[in-house]
């Protein structure tokens, strides 16, 4: 199978995939997450006119002319409203967030009076509706106010409250099985042996896979067994996955298994290898329902690969229409060689100067190296055949946990 470019990759990963269906969850669960359908507000906020301040509730012809003397014939507190009506020369001594009583029309702050038992001296004419929140200043009952596709925020959550939403309906969340092939990954924490390395491409992967709102199914460290690697693909099946993430195990060699575990499992071949670097030898297809990405078992390739396509997989699932992290113009901090036939994604330290983002490439950038992965603010993006390139020069970047 020919190599691909990595946008026709990404339009293959990206074809099939649909938003998942609707999932109503409590709102304290919701942030994050994709609207199914819109919310409309299900009261008026606020419900009744409401004192902005603390003071009293008159009528605003009665304190035109100042001094004025009125008699105090009650008190509201938020949540204790005043049933009864204010008459001319009357008065309700107000706290914030009172519902004015029936008759007043504004309220007069409590540092333009001066209270004489039960009669308050208003010493500052106040204009009808003055320091008063009008029933409906926010939003009605029927407003249409968070729309469907709409990742909720925490102040969407705010708002979805005070709409008197107790459950939300967002897109189910991803579910994504992950496993890694090889007998030479040890834990963290063991001692490594003769030819063996510490597994950590699932750390990362998990913690992006979370990170974008999906679920994970950790199946661990898988051995180079064919029969072992066919039952971590059931597994991931009868998880009823969205989507399962391999790592290691997807070139030719003969203990390079995926590939074949996929096969016996009827997966649907959409390609195989890709004109990146890192990550050429990434797979992708079907079984069943399940998207599959067999990535590769170098960590920056996997890290990339999965920034790249798997990101923007899980952002689809979950209804967002955010799928691929925008680009962005940088000056190069250190000069480039000319590009091959592939595609480079090139780890960089990135520097925001008065002048715009500095992206300087690691000198090295081997797919095994992870020191210079964690110290990367971005990848520098080098299209096919690219020239060589100057310190000083504009170039493509995408920022990393932007």
């Amino acid at each position: 199978m020919a190599l691909i470019s990595v946008a026709e990759a990404l339009g293959h990963v990206l074809a099939n995939a649909a938003a998942l269906p609707a999932d109503e969850v409590p709102i304290e669960e919701a942030g994050g997450r994709v609207l199914a359908y819109g919310l409309k507000a299900r009261r008026t906020q606020p419900p009744a006119d409401v004192s902005a301040m603390d003071g009293y509730a008159v009528r605003a012809s009665d304190v035109a002319n100042v001094p004025a003397r009125l008699i105090v014939v009650g008190e509201v507190a938020a949540g204790r409203p005043f049933n009864a009506s204010i008459g001319a020369g009357e008065a309700a001594r107000i706290f914030t967030g009172g519902f004015v009583p029936t008759g007043a029309d504004t309220v007069v702050i409590q540092e333009h009076t001066k209270r004489d038992g039960a009669v308050v001296e208003v010493q500052k004419a106040t204009a009808k509706g003055r320091n008063v929140r009008p029933q409906g200043l926010d939003f009605r009952a029927g407003d249409a106010l968070l729309a469907k596709g709409h990742r909720l925020t925490a102040r969407d959550l705010a708002l979805a409250a005070g709409m008197n939403h107790p459950l939300i309906p967002v897109h189910r969340q991803p579910k994504v099985a992950l496993f890694a092939t090889g007998d030479e990954l040890v834990p963290p924490g063991t001692e490594p042996g003769p030819g063996q390395i510490v597994y950590s491409n699932g750390f990362a992967l998990s913690a992006l896979i979370r990170a974008e709102g999906a679920a994970v199914a950790d199946l661990g460290v898988v051995p180079d067994k064919l029969d072992d690697t066919i039952d971590a693909v059931r597994r991931a099946v009868d998880l009823e996955a969205d989507i399962l993430v391999t790592t290691g195990g997807a070139s030719v060699g003969e203990h390079d298994l995926v590939q074949k575990a996929f096969a016996a499992e009827g997966m649907t071949l959409s390609f195989w290898k890709i004109a990146m670097r890192p990550g050429r030898p990434l797979m992708h297809g079907r079984i069943g329902a399940m998207q599959v990405l067999g990535l590769p078992g170098n960590p920056v390739s996997s890290y990339v690969c999965a920034v790249l396509f798997l990101v923007p997989l899980i952002r689809k699932l979950s209804g967002r229409e955010d799928l691929v992290a925008p680009t962005a113009t940088a000056t190069l901090g250190s000069d480039l060689p000319e590009n091959d036939e592939r595609a480079d994604y090139l780890r960089a330290i990135l520097i925001d100067s008065p002048n715009g983002p500095i992206a300087t490439a690691f000198p090295t950038q081997d797919s095994s190296m992870m020191a210079p992965l964690a110290k990367s603010g971005c990848l520098v993006i080098r299209a096919p055949f690219a020239p060589p390139a100057k310190a000083g020069e504009p170039c493509t970047i995408v920022r990393l946990d932007p």
